[in-house]
């Protein structure tokens, strides 16, 4: 209730001051996408609240983590977020609903040098499976609707590799986990037979891959891989965008960027933080990185 009260109050604000808030922002509003417990997400952020208002001359910078993907979505939807980092299916949603409400404007490198990422299944490796042929007439979770990794992209593309069985026929049932981060302890709970997460594909199982939501579980320590086994590994997904409202001042755009760009060298600690790893850098993108996504997005939505 809260949470839904101080969207409603932000995009109040939004309305009355109008189009003049482009031209003379007082506060920058950073979305934060749901999924991992809110404290940890604010304190990973901490440091753009700390650096930011010198850096695009406002007053303030404030830190809105949504309950779940869709709030940010909303958010950025409205125009009451100026900045936000995504998966690739929650932008597709916004593309699709208005492609002119944000812009992307730069994604994350991998320590390979890609710029994408996986989803993975995992179980219990007590449970015995150790392929997703095992997981047939099981139960499977799902992060997030509106997750790239954590549903578009399963949903997506595993009847390939089920010889063409629909994952509704597949499994005996599925379900959502209310997040990456919850839904990992739901399947080590046993709620879950298996789930699908996020994760760079990039080093080993063992230590949670380079990044991901299992990285960040493990660096946290509230999971110990030891506990997994992956049963499934999708092909490679477009790094998520940052994203920024596109009727943001031309001039704090630039500011905001080259700060982005930069911040890997002046401050890896940051950098690392507010992407949950080991990442290179950040590199440009346009709506055109994300088609494929879009086009399995919307053809999800007519199925």
């Amino acid at each position: 209730m809260f949470r839904n009260a101080l969207y409603c109050a932000v995009a109040i604000s939004a309305l009355m001051t109008g189009a003049s808030q482009a031209e003379d922002l007082k506060v920058f509003r950073i979305g934060i996408l749901g999924g991992e417990n809110e404290s940890d997400r604010l304190r990973s952020f901490q440091c753009m609240v700390d650096k930011l208002p010198e850096v695009l001359g406002v007053e303030k910078v404030s830190l809105f983590p949504a309950a779940d993907y869709d709030g940010t979505i909303q958010g950025l939807l409205g125009g009451t977020l100026d900045y936000a980092e995504l998966g690739a299916s929650g932008y597709a949603k916004i593309y699709l609903e208005n492609k002119d409400a944000v812009e992307p404007i730069l994604t994350t490198v991998q320590t390979d040098g890609s710029t994408g990422y996986h989803s993975v299944m995992v179980a219990r490796k007590d449970s015995g499976m150790t392929k997703l042929e095992d997981m047939k007439g099981k139960k499977l979770g799902f992060a997030d609707p509106d997750s790239t990794s954590g549903y578009l992209v399963p949903v997506t593309s595993l009847p390939a590799d089920l010889g063409g069985t629909p994952v509704k026929d597949f499994f005996a049932e599925t379900g959502f986990g209310g997040g990456h981060e919850n839904l990992v302890l739901e399947v080590v709970k046993g709620n879950f037979d298996a789930g699908t997460t996020w994760a760079s594909g990039v080093g080993d199982f063992k230590d949670g891959y380079t990044s991901g939501n299992l990285r960040k579980m493990v660096e946290k320590g509230i999971l110990d891989m030891d506990d997994l086994v992956q049963l499934w590994e999708s092909p490679l997904i477009p790094n998520g965008p940052i994203v920024v409202r596109s009727t943001m001042d031309a001039g704090i755009k630039d500011k905001f960027k080259a700060f982005m760009i930069d911040l890997p060298k002046s401050d890896p600690a940051c950098f690392s933080a507010i992407q949950g790893g080991d990442y290179t850098s950040y590199t440009e993108v346009t709506p055109a990185f994300y088609q494929p996504i879009i086009d399995a997005r919307k053809a999800q939505i007519g199925s």
